[in-house]
């Protein structure tokens, strides 16, 4: 039924290709790329094809930070000032009958609040005066272009209200400023060669253009695919390291790293986080703050994540505590620690919300199953391996 319904994506011309990945219990059940990779050069896709993964980036990052949280650096309700100084003091826009004024914010932005976008670090630009809005957006690297906006007031007091935006990177940041590391260099040597994701990167290298998946914008007749970039990758190493995005990475990758949270923080030996902060993580930290992103009053969110906590108002059929995240680019993540599942789509397509492929994905992984196991535990007791070529 997987294999079909995305092969009907395909025929329709709404999707030029996926690879789908589902395990239970650590162990790999379905592994299937359909399409195409690159549909210009009749390239079919392959399962080690490799995506940007956009926000899917922002779990990684978060998982950084935290572990260094275990490490004694700072608590949950620190201010970030503590390593980020020119974030005290913020003011906060209050907009009343159409007065913009500006009040001192009723306290300061904690770790908690750029981990679970809680912040308000992302003002609107029209109640800005018009010195901040001519204020520059970007930068050669993270450091600058955070230090730049650091004088702009915020949309909110700080943990009144829940708005996606660029708090993960101001967890970016925080993970430098506490390590003294680049942040690809802390993942690499801290996430990423210690579970075997040898294919996520920030600069993916040119060896491996030929696995690189073209992306395709809904801008043909009827919504139907065309080409908005083919497959490439940077001629000059980028130093921008976000934590919003970023990231390239492949189906096996992030299922190393989805495993590694659903197992309490553990792969194959190695230990990232324990248990007890895993579970924090995918605790919801917003109460009852709607999600709007996800469907208000369906969700709840933590410490990078987002999960399950009213199957009635959700779009999908999965287990309340079931969490994940996805990105702009249509890849998506589910683990159902209930269930002990692992579930991955991949695809390129800058915009997808005139079909539901992400929505009929968890529900089509979720008929499968028949018999459900409740341990209680997210202790796995196996580990599949995924091949890879020479």
């Amino acid at each position: 039924r997987l294999d079909a319904a995305m092969q009907r994506y395909i025929d329709a011309d709404m999707v030029a290709g996926v690879v789908t990945l589902v395990a239970r219990r650590g162990e790999l059940v379905h592994l299937k790329a359909q399409g195409h990779r690159y549909i210009e050069d009749n390239d079919a896709m392959g399962v080690e094809d490799i995506f940007v993964i956009m926000s899917m980036t922002k779990p990684i990052v978060s998982t950084a930070l935290m572990m260094l949280f275990e490490e004694g650096y700072f608590l949950l309700d620190d201010p970030i000032s503590k390593y980020m100084p020119k974030f005290a003091d913020k003011e906060v826009l209050v907009e009343t009958d159409g007065v913009v004024e500006r009040v001192p914010a009723d306290r300061p932005i904690t770790f908690r609040h750029v981990l679970s976008h809680t912040a308000g670090v992302d003002p609107s630009r029209n109640l800005l005066s018009e010195e901040e809005r001519a204020r520059p957006r970007g930068g050669a690297t993270l450091e600058e272009r955070l230090v730049a906006q650091g004088p702009l007031p915020l949309a909110f007091h700080p943990g009144d209200e829940w708005r996606y935006g660029s708090s993960t990177n101001y967890v970016a940041l925080l993970v430098e400023r506490i390590s003294g590391q680049s942040l690809d260099q802390f993942l690499k040597e801290r996430i990423f060669e210690p579970l075997g994701m040898v294919d996520t990167h920030y600069n993916v290298p040119a060896s491996k253009v030929d696995r690189v998946a073209a992306v395709y914008s809904p801008s043909g007749p009827g919504r139907t695919i065309e080409l908005r970039s083919a497959p490439s990758t940077r001629e000059e190493p980028t130093r921008y390291f976000g934590g919003t995005a970023g990231l390239s990475s492949t189906a096996a990758d992030y299922f190393r790293f989805s495993q590694m949270i659903l197992n309490g923080g553990e792969l194959n030996g190695v230990r990232l986080l324990s248990p007890t902060t895993v579970n924090l993580m995918v605790t919801n930290h917003t109460g009852d703050l709607p999600i709007y992103i996800k469907g208000p009053d369906a969700y709840g969110f933590g410490l990078g994540f987002t999960m399950l906590t009213d199957p009635a108002k959700a779009r999908q059929a999965v287990t309340p505590g079931t969490f994940g995240w996805g990105g702009a680019w249509g890849t998506v993540f589910w683990i159902d620690p209930t269930e002990e599942l692992v579930s991955i789509l991949m695809m390129q397509i800058s915009s997808y919300g005139h079909f539901t492929l992400r929505q009929d994905f968890p529900n089509l992984v979720m008929q499968a199953i028949t018999e459900s196991y409740h341990s209680g535990s997210q202790d796995i007791r196996g580990y599949q391996e995924i091949p890879r070529r020479d």
